[in-house]
């Protein structure tokens, strides 16, 4: 099989030694090029190169945000997408049932590779962008802006990092005094008072050392959209949220102040005035309007 390893060399676990050893593994059965990110959107048209290439699978050495650039690069298309772990929570390869070690990870891949393990599976877009896992608007949003202005130190502490930036977020860089927008549901439901909300293509939320944030289950690769919006801005509410997701089983879907709902084709967010939003982990600005749509059967993706 012909492949292309993908590699972004400033993510928080990746070494110039485990980038030998992936290379060297995956050459013993395949045809394997390296290519390195050097800059944001730059994985999106390496994989579009390596699609029109006629490349059959992409296989990213990176982050979350890396893997979501290959991912919006090989949609629509028949080049595959593995992802090996080397970001700081690597959230949607752990959600699919790969190790979090890359070393062990990359075992797992050729594995699939060569029972040709590979899915057509579904998307989520917000503005035209498909994530793999989830966007999160308002509170949830500005705690990753805060986390990326600190970019240098998730190499070393991660999770305690995120865990900061919430705190931060709350007493000092973010405005719980009002709603920041109106979810407007398909078939004219509205739900007006949104302080956070996330938008689901696949569950957990994400993981707090080998925890996960298991807030909706029945968000899964083969069916539309899940949303879980807060309609309080009080710490009762968002602490409950985060207990519950803790707990698991679904119960934050009956978190108090919250609203959720499944199987979503699409919705539109407006913004009481701008508002933060997040994809696939990466802090992308504040907009006015948020429009999703479920894309499914769009994406090539290798599974464990």
């Amino acid at each position: 099989m012909k492949l292309l390893l993908l590699v972004n060399s400033s993510a928080s676990s990746v070494t110039a030694r485990a980038r030998v050893v992936i290379a060297k593994a995956l050459s013993a059965d395949h045809e394997v090029t390296v290519a390195e990110t050097s800059r944001r959107g730059h994985a999106t048209r390496l994989a579009q190169g390596a699609a029109h290439a006629g490349t059959e699978c992409v296989v990213v050495l990176g982050g979350d945000g890396t893997l979501n650039e290959a991912a919006n690069g090989l949609a629509g298309t028949r080049t595959a997408l593995a992802p090996l772990p080397g970001g700081s929570t690597n959230v949607f390869a752990r959600t699919i049932g790969l190790p979090d070690d890359t070393i062990e990870a990359t075992g797992a891949l050729l594995d699939a590779l060569g029972r040709g393990s590979i899915r057509r599976v579904g998307l989520g877009s917000v503005n035209g962008r498909y994530f793999l896992f989830h966007v999160g608007m308002g509170f949830d949003a500005a705690v990753v802006e805060q986390v990326e202005r600190r970019s240098a130190l998730k190499r070393y502490a991660s999770h305690p990092l995120f865990v900061w930036a919430a705190f931060a977020t709350w007493f000092r860089h973010y405005d719980r005094s009002r709603p920041r927008f109106a979810i407007h549901l398909d078939g004219g439901d509205v739900i007006d008072d949104g302080y956070f909300a996330v938008a689901f293509n696949t569950n957990p939320y994400t993981f707090l050392g080998t925890r996960p944030f298991d807030i909706t289950p029945d968000a899964t690769l083969d069916r539309p959209l899940a949303l879980l919006a807060l309609r309080s801005g009080g710490a009762a509410a968002i602490l409950g949220l985060a207990g519950l997701g803790l707990l698991g089983g679904g119960r934050a879907r009956r978190a108090p102040h919250s609203t959720y709902a499944s199987d979503l084709t699409e919705f539109v967010v407006r913004g009481h005035g701008p508002f933060p939003y997040q994809v696939d982990g990466d802090f992308l600005g504040e907009v006015d309007e948020l429009r999703f749509r479920h894309e499914p059967s769009v994406l090539d993706l290798v599974l464990p």
